[in-house]
């Protein structure tokens, strides 16, 4: 991955890279997993554009990153395909259609005063939401449990962590992103206490929490997007405590329901999970906001990926990378499983209850499918709505 450019491998049209990343962005339906498989099949299988040792190499250097790790894995593809301007034309061609779809239904979902079905079908899947983080923390813990090891001390604090995100998500919103940093300092503190001097000189914390303290209008937006971009460790699912409670309780964008509504949204469409921002940057200054929030929220992919692609190899064996990922990790993941608490209160109807019950069921005991789960929990909300049951705030 020490490439410049596209020196050292195939260089495939543009309109190549314009059709098939824009087909994975309006297929890609199913989150992460399925983008993964969508261009390890494009990129491996079908076309041999990588080999498969690269392209393995690709999925692990962008999971040790903040933010979306298959938006970056797809800029990163096609930055090894045509340079910069592939990476830029790809990851734009793999976000696009996803957000352009989501800022229709956030028209619909979020307008003043919808159909009654519309209503209906709203709370349906804000009821399965839960259920979603519920099943969103369960799928990390494997592999974040594996890199803590066998030692007992690395597993207490990956419980202790563990612990504190859920905590903190479930109560002090607002400050999650202090918390994370904090686990994550915690074993870089430890680690430069038992690794020879020189070991950690190439990990740097970006001190970015200078603009926290923005108090509301376009630059709380920026903040809260940023937020998502930039600090969000732990898969795509960790926007959800980064974002509810500025966007709930703190600026009131958005009712509890109405961000039950953007979460389900960033799942039952195609292209990226962490979409939902701009259903949050919707509700909170219309079109503009959701294209500002969605720019924010990308942008730290792409320079990520541009300014740091050739060094990927170099951050993967980087040991202060490694150690605050073994802090910042489990507190992640603990605070996706906490955020399932803050989302189900958002429930206000009992008829919602039963859906959550068939939700946690249907997704976290079987492991099915997640967007065929919302999309039917969606149908039935509807026709509940058409029924006569109870759809107001």
């Amino acid at each position: 991955m020490g490439h410049d450019d596209a020196a050292e491998t195939p260089l495939v049209p543009f309109g190549t890279i314009v059709r098939e990343w824009g087909r994975i962005g309006f297929t890609g339906f199913g989150g992460p997993p399925t983008h993964i498989a969508m261009l390890r099949q494009l990129c491996v299988e079908r076309e041999g554009w990588l080999h498969p040792t690269e392209f393995e190499d690709a999925v692990a250097a962008t999971n040790l990153l903040p933010g979306p790790a298959s938006t970056q894995l797809a800029i990163l593809c096609a930055w090894r395909m045509r340079g910069w301007r592939g990476a830029i034309v790809g990851g734009l061609c793999f976000i696009l259609p996803g957000l352009g779809l989501i800022i229709a239904l956030s028209a619909l979902f979020l307008a003043g005063h919808p159909p009654r079905w519309v209503d209906g079908a709203a709370l349906g899947l804000g009821a399965a939401v839960a259920a979603v983080a519920l099943n969103a923390a369960m799928g990390l813990i494997p592999a974040s449990w594996g890199r803590a090891g066998p030692t007992p001390a690395r597993r207490a604090r990956w419980i202790a962590f563990a612990l504190l995100g859920a905590v903190s998500a479930a109560t002090i919103g607002p400050f999650l992103v202090l918390v994370l940093l904090a686990c994550g300092a915690v074993e870089v503190g430890i680690a430069l206490r038992h690794r020879p001097p020189g070991t950690l000189n190439a990990f740097l914390l970006t001190p970015v929490l200078a603009v926290a303290g923005l108090a509301g209008g376009v630059g709380a937006l920026i903040w809260v997007a940023f937020k998502v971009g930039a600090l969000s460790y732990g898969g795509g699912f960790v926007i959800v405590p980064l974002m509810q409670a500025d966007a709930v309780n703190h600026y009131h964008w958005m009712t509890n329901a109405q961000f039950l509504n953007a979460v389900a949204l960033g799942q039952i469409t195609p292209g990226p999970v962490v979409l939902t921002v701009a259903v949050v940057g919707y509700a909170a200054a219309g079109v503009g906001g959701a294209l500002l929030a969605t720019a924010v929220a990308f942008a730290p992919s792409f320079i990520f990926v541009l300014g740091g692609g050739r060094h990927f190899d170099a951050l993967r064996q980087n040991g202060g990378v490694q150690a605050f990922l073994s802090g910042a990790g489990p507190a992640a993941i603990g605070a996706i499983a906490g955020s399932s608490i803050r989302l189900g209160l958002g429930i206000s109807h009992l008829w919602q209850l039963a859906i959550l019950a068939a939700a946690l069921v249907w997704i976290v005991a079987l492991r099915h499918g997640v967007v065929r789960a919302l999309v039917v929990v969606g149908v039935l909300g509807a026709l509940a709505g058409l029924a006569g049951l109870p759809v107001g705030s």
